[in-house]
């Protein structure tokens, strides 16, 4: 039979980047970041307090990847925790980023000690389609979605409404700040409560099998 999938995030997930960008802005573009006003009124210029305008914050995260995810460091456990569920599970990486910083974000998930394969969505796509396709591809059994944005929740509820979600944002400094999604079927923001949650629905899985 083939073995169930996890698909995953990475920012807030696997890798801290709210943080590491929130010191860059501080550091090279006199811009605040203010975890509780929500993502797109977050930044404000530290001269004048105005709002950024959500086109240069788009511009901002680019050029942060582009040239910072050296920063970036994994979330707490979350190696350790995938490394265990890969002995029962395929793993794949979706990220939303642009396309030609695809292979520099795979290098950099690699190199940090998570070897898994990694497909790039493009900038702020809706993951669902890509999860729904990357289930009927493997003919996975049994599949999990993990990820710190609402939105793409509500997409892969849409496509593949069998998928276990689960919400996680493992920045501790933005948890506090992010309403639990409604579509997600649990909201956990460490990964030892996080990897205990998968392994009882695996378990499940394999107590089924055992019965048949």
């Amino acid at each position: 039979m083939n073995r169930p999938l996890i698909v995953s995030d990475c920012d807030e997930v696997l890798m801290h980047m709210v943080v590491p960008f929130r010191h860059w802005l501080d550091e090279l573009h006199g811009i605040h970041f203010e975890f509780s006003r929500g993502f797109e009124h977050a930044l404000l210029h530290k001269d004048s307090g105005d709002p950024v305008e959500r086109a240069q914050i788009w511009a901002l995260l680019h050029g942060f990847f582009v040239t910072e995810m050296h920063r970036q460091t994994p979330i707490a456990g979350a190696v350790e925790a995938m490394a265990r569920l890969a002995e029962r599970a395929d793993i794949v990486i979706v990220t939303n980023i642009a396309e030609e910083l695809g292979q520099a974000r795979a290098d950099q998930i690699h190199n940090h000690g998570l070897p898994y394969e990694v497909i790039g969505n493009g900038r702020g796509g809706a993951k669902g389609p890509t999860v729904a396709r990357l289930i009927a591809e493997r003919a996975a059994p049994l599949a999990f979605f993990i990820d710190d944005l609402s939105s793409n929740h509500v997409s892969v509820a849409l496509e593949s409404p069998a998928c276990w979600r689960l919400h996680m944002v493992g920045e501790p400094e933005m948890a506090p700040h992010v309403t639990t999604a409604h579509e997600a079927h649990a909201r956990i923001d460490d990964w030892d409560a996080a990897e205990r949650w998968i392994a009882a629905r695996l378990d499940e899985f394999d107590e089924v099998l055992e019965a048949r």
